[in-house]
């Protein structure tokens, strides 16, 4: 039986195949983003539990709020065309763009900034005789 053909997930089985920790799992448990069925007392997920929390960490990966994650996985339920996920998923695909083109532009402004001081002790070093990198 291949990892695919794995009807149920343990927490621990879960979580070494997704490359997280249990307690990973149990947060997105707790924020309502998973639920777990219950085999006795050990809760189990279905490879639909999985892929939801691949869903999840590819989100969080790219910057997305638990809440615009939690929006998302609710579309999907609610809408079998999946036209209202995609387009929500466009906007907060475009927006987080947005964001991290606005977070280039000051990394490099700031990175500017800190050339010019890094030149200029270095001048300053050089003028005193001192070697800059001694």
């Amino acid at each position: 039986m291949t990892k695919t053909d794995v009807p149920f997930y343990t927490v621990p089985e879960l979580a070494k195949d997704l490359g997280i920790t249990p307690r990973t799992i149990r947060f997105y448990e707790q924020k309502g983003l998973v639920a777990p069925q219950r085999a006795g007392a050990t809760r189990v997920y279905t490879r639909q539990d999985r892929a939801r929390l691949l869903i999840i960490l590819r989100g969080k990966r790219l910057g997305f709020s638990l809440r615009e994650i939690a929006d998302y996985l609710a579309l999907y339920a609610a809408d079998p065309t999946q036209t209202g996920q995609i387009k929500m998923l466009l906007g907060q695909v475009r927006h987080r763009m947005e964001e991290l083109e606005e977070q280039r532009i000051a990394l490099d402004v700031t990175l500017d900034e800190l050339r010019e001081i890094e030149q200029q002790s270095i001048e300053a070093l050089k003028e005193k005789g001192i070697d800059p990198d001694s």
